[in-house]
């Protein structure tokens, strides 16, 4: 089976970020044919239609990186019921200009934590409002919120408690992945 490059888009830029934290170890989990590239959302300028024709760099590079991917798995915190800004800038940004999305036909995976007892339910169900418009096919089960608890990441990895849990995720999209971009 081909080395697959799976693309991370962590939707959460907090230096200490649960989402990140969460996204590194579960990405240890992927199988070996499986490289996780995170993909830096950071650095980008808000997204202006004006600017299609001559991107930033950082934007000419989000969209390589996502080009390059054969699946993405976007690991996203909850901002007020809903996905963060910087991650739909990143998302705008590779979907423009129109008729140029470098999104369209990808794989996808919605995961994500939050210290709220229902994980990021609500702003899971609005990124996968916006990917679904994108042709993203998305994994549809197991859905994955999780609430952030001492445990959850231990040393890098998932905790023992939830370890299953994740890896019955990670499989599930790995699976997709090898399906859809064969």
């Amino acid at each position: 089976m081909s080395q697959k490059n799976i693309a991370v888009v962590v939707g959460s830029i907090r230096k200490e970020s649960f989402n990140r934290q969460f996204a590194e170890a579960l990405v240890k989990q992927l199988p070996a044919n499986m490289k996780a590239t995170f993909v830096r959302i950071d650095d980008l300028p808000l997204y202006d239609q004006d600017d299609d024709s001559n991107p930033a760099p950082q934007v000419t590079r989000l969209r390589d990186e996502i080009k390059a991917a054969d699946g993405v798995l976007f690991v996203t915190p909850e901002y007020n019921r809903s996905m963060p800004g910087v991650l739909k800038n990143a998302i705008d940004h590779a979907s423009r200009p129109w008729g140029k999305s470098v999104w369209n036909g990808k794989p996808a995976a919605v995961c994500g934590v939050s210290v709220g007892a229902i994980g990021t339910a609500l702003a899971q169900q609005h990124l996968r409002n916006v990917i679904a418009y994108l042709n993203m096919p998305t994994l549809g089960a197991p859905e994955m919120f999780i609430q952030w608890k001492e445990g959850l990441v231990e040393n890098g990895a998932i905790g023992p408690a939830s370890k299953d849990f994740v890896q019955k995720f990670v499989d599930d999209f790995a699976a997709w992945v090898n399906k859809l971009s064969a």
